[in-house]
Parts: C-alpha cells; sequence; structure tokens
C-alpha cells in the first residue's frame, strides 16, 4: 500500500503558515487527482488545496482554524482503495490537531514548563520560545498588541515589545484616572494599535425588535483592524484636482478593438491610470515611501509596485499588486490587470500577488462615484480615488478665442501619510497625475 503525503504548499517568499479554513473530504473519502481537498487562507487570501494523488484520505493531521506551517504535513493519502481509515501512516509523525504549533520535539522541549493551556489564543513555537527566554508570563503574552492575522502575535511583535517592556508593564499596572476610565459594557479595541496611542472605546450598541445580526466574515474582520490600524497609525489629509481627461477617453474609444483583435485583451481605463501614477511617481519618488515601525526614519522604495483595489462577489476589496509597473508597456500592464482582476474574482490569486504594493489606486468611479478619501494601505504612505468620468461643458482656450465645448473630466482625490508627505508634495504629486492624463496622445498606437 503506497501512502502519500499532503503539504502545505509554498505560496510565497514572505509567506511562512496558512490557516486552514475548510476540510472538503473527510477520513475515508476518495480523492482524484486535482481535487480540491482543504480550503486554506493566508491575510486576505483564501486558496483552496488540490490533491497531487489520487486515492484515499486517510488521516488529516489538523483541524480546521488551525495555524500550519508550510510544508508541514497536513494530511495521509493513501493509494489503496481499500486502505483503512484509523491507519498510521510508518513514515509520518503525526501532528497534535489540536495544538499544531507544539509539533516538533525542539518546540515541545523548549516549553515543556510553560503552560500555555490557560490562553485561547495562537502562539507559533518561536514565540513560545521568545516569550520563556525573556521570562514573559501568560498573561503578559496575552496582552501584547499582535498584527498577525486575528491579531495573532508574530515575532516582529514579540521583538519590538521587549524593549519598551517595562514602560508597557507600568503603563499597564498604573492606576487609571477617572476621567480615563472605560465607560460601561464598552471595549477597547486594540488589534494593529501602535505604541503611544490613545484607545478608542467601542461604544456600547443595543439590538431592537427586528434587528438581524450578522456575523463578519473573516476577510471583513481583517479589514476592519487594518483600516482602523492605519488611522491610528498615519494622520490622513485629502488633496483634490479635476482633470480633463477628453484625450484619454478618445484614444481608447478609437483603438479598443483593434487592441482587442491584435493582443487578445480588452483595455480598461485602470492601465491607463496605472502608467500616468508611474510616471509621477518617477517624477516625485518621495512619495514612493513607506515610515518604519520606530516612526522615526523613511524607507524610499526602489520599485514602483502598484495596487489596484478590486472588489470581490462578496462586496469585500483585494488589492492585487502591479509590480515595476514603470518597466512594463501599456500592453504589459493591461494583460497583468486583466489576468489579477480575473483571478481575484475567482479567489486564484496567490498571497504574493496582493503583497509589496508602494502605492495603490482605488476606482470608486466603478461605483458611479464622483470622488472618494481612501484610507491608507499600511505601510505605504499616499493611495489615489480616481471617480467617475462625466461630460461637462468646459471653455476651450483657441487662437481665434476662447470656445465652449463638451469635454470628460474625472475629479482625482490623493490621500497621503502628512507625517512624511506634506501639502506640497502631495498636491504637486496629484497634479502631474492629472496632466499625464490630460496631455495623453492620442496618435499613439499602443
Amino acid at each position: 500500500m503506497a501512502q502519500f503525503e499532503l503539504t502545505m504548499p509554498k505560496m510565497g517568499e514572505s509567506v511562512a503558515e496558512a490557516t486552514i479554513i475548510k476540510w472538503t473530504k473527510n477520513e475515508g473519502d476518495s480523492i482524484k487527482i486535482d481535487e480540491t481537498v482543504l480550503e486554506i487562507a493566508t491575510d486576505k487570501v483564501d486558496s483552496e488545496i488540490p490533491s497531487p494523488f489520487e486515492g484515499k484520505l486517510i488521516k488529516k493531521l489538523f483541524n480546521e482554524n488551525d495555524v500550519v506551517q508550510v510544508g508541514a504535513v497536513i494530511a495521509i493519502i493513501s493509494s489503496d482503495a481499500n486502505a483503512s481509515v484509523a491507519e498510521t501512516p510508518k513514515t509520518v509523525t503525526p501532528a497534535q490537531t489540536t495544538t499544531p504549533a507544539a509539533t516538533t520535539p525542539a518546540a515541545v522541549a523548549h516549553t515543556e514548563n510553560v503552560d500555555f493551556s490557560g490562553s485561547d489564543k495562537f502562539y507559533s513555537p518561536l514565540v513560545k520560545s521568545i516569550a520563556k527566554e525573556e521570562g514573559i508570563s501568560l498573561a503578559e503574552l496575552d496582552s501584547i498588541k499582535g498584527s498577525g492575522q486575528d491579531g495573532r502575535v508574530t515575532k516582529a511583535d514579540i521583538l519590538a515589545y521587549l524593549p519598551n517592556r517595562n514602560k508597557q508593564t507600568a503603563t499597564t499596572t498604573a492606576p487609571v484616572s477617572e476621567k480615563s476610565a472605560p465607560v460601561a459594557n464598552a471595549t477597547k479595541s486594540t488589534v494593529g494599535v501602535p505604541d503611544n496611542t490613545v484607545l478608542v472605546q467601542r461604544p456600547a450598541v443595543s439590538v431592537g425588535a427586528g434587528d438581524e445580526i450578522i456575523e463578519m466574515d473573516r476577510m471583513r474582520k481583517i479589514i476592519a483592524d487594518n483600516m482602523v490600524m492605519s488611522k491610528h497609525v498615519s494622520p490622513h489629509v485629502t488633496s483634490f484636482v479635476e482633470a480633463d481627461v477628453t484625450n484619454m477617453v478618445q484614444w481608447r474609444d478609437k483603438i479598443k478593438k483593434d487592441f482587442e483583435k491584435r493582443e487578445g485583451e480588452k483595455i480598461t481605463f485602470t492601465p491607463l491610470f496605472i502608467e500616468c501614477v508611474a510616471k509621477a511617481i518617477k517624477d516625485f519618488p518621495m512619495i514612493n515611501v513607506s515610515v518604519d515601525q520606530t516612526g522615526s526614519k523613511i524607507i524610499k522604495r526602489k520599485n514602483i509596485n502598484v495596487g489596484m483595489a478590486a472588489a470581490l462577489p462578496t462586496g469585500n476589496l483585494i488589492v492585487p499588486v502591479i509590480k515595476n509597473a514603470d518597466q512594463k508597456n501599456l500592453v504589459g500592464i493591461t494583460k497583468d490587470v486583466n489576468d489579477l482582476a480575473t483571478r481575484a474574482r475567482n479567489n486564484k490569486l496567490t498571497p504574493d500577488e496582493i503583497q509589496g504594493g508602494t502605492f495603490t489606486i482605488s476606482n470608486v468611479g466603478s461605483f458611479g462615484n464622483v470622488m472618494g478619501t481612501p484610507i491608507l494601505l499600511q505601510p505605504q504612505v499616499a493611495i489615489l480615488a480616481v471617480g467617475t468620468i462625466k461630460k461637462k461643458p468646459a471653455v476651450i482656450e483657441t487662437p481665434q478665442g476662447d470656445v465652449i465645448a463638451i469635454r470628460h473630466f474625472m475629479f482625482l482625490s490623493l490621500s497621503y501619510d502628512h507625517r512624511v508627505v506634506d501639502g506640497s508634495l502631495g498636491g504637486s504629486f496629484l497634479r502631474k497625475v492629472a496632466d499625464y492624463m490630460e496631455s495623453w496622445d492620442v496618435t499613439r498606437t499602443s
């Protein structure tokens, strides 16, 4: 009887683990090659794990909601249709399904004197090891704000906590003044909140007769936490301009049929916007920066990676990234945009394809909105919202004098981190994006 190990696949250079959100096969079920066995999640991306083997699922080594390291064995598949479900493969040491973090001998040895059973939170073996070495109690570990999925404490979180540990402990144990005492039935929102930030009290909410209570899905919870965190981290400022995009509209109308016939791709306005933004970033590279975790250093990005907010069928948003957008021609950007948008709608994006963005575009015009004030996608310092394109009468200067003509206009709004982007830089960059749109060459072929 041949037995095969199904492992957690590698999903990108920066992805070390994933959460099992659903098993689509049960122990004893037959499995065909490439048939989905389970669904996993990493940050915003949900993925299906297919079986590379045909046979029967004889052992699941993890439960739903377990966090599993990349490369770990998650199931055993037998090629023998008559294999016993209860049989445990001799070549594999089954992982503990209730506490998968402690599956390796090293992890068990390192934490054998620490009781983590008193917490309902998940901690990786590395985090547990650091806590033990630094003498951090379970209660103190539970108090650390986590930046990982669902507020989970990561290695970076616990290492960032250590230098300020005494100060934070003193703050935690200090008496609360009457003015700062929490209001009754209110809860502090702490996920993703940086140090030295006044925490916001969530108000008590009553539920009336006939009200419907809807549980947030996993992605909505992540988005909510990220948006609150972003507002805490960065002082947001928004600037606006109105751009005459008549040349851009007329050019697209003229070439779109030939473009699709030649390239096999439909061309929307999004690739045009991305090209203009990439050009403007090269003119104003200090828009393409991040602020480090200390808040005292600016990281100037070498690559120009433009994210595009895409709506999912669920109503949630996801932001796939066009990597090195400034190095691609319009055809290349169009192919990337169409491919990522299609796979985003079909839940087929990989974790790497939503990471590494240095600037984001949000097309609020696709919902019929004329403008918007988007929230920054940390650690980026700027995000552009493009509104719907509308025809308007406008005064046009000609050699024969001013005339009134029907033109296509669009509002652009730029939200930026006022810690490092002042009004001059933000306004100048936004104006440059509009200039590139307005001066679009109507004679270009692609």
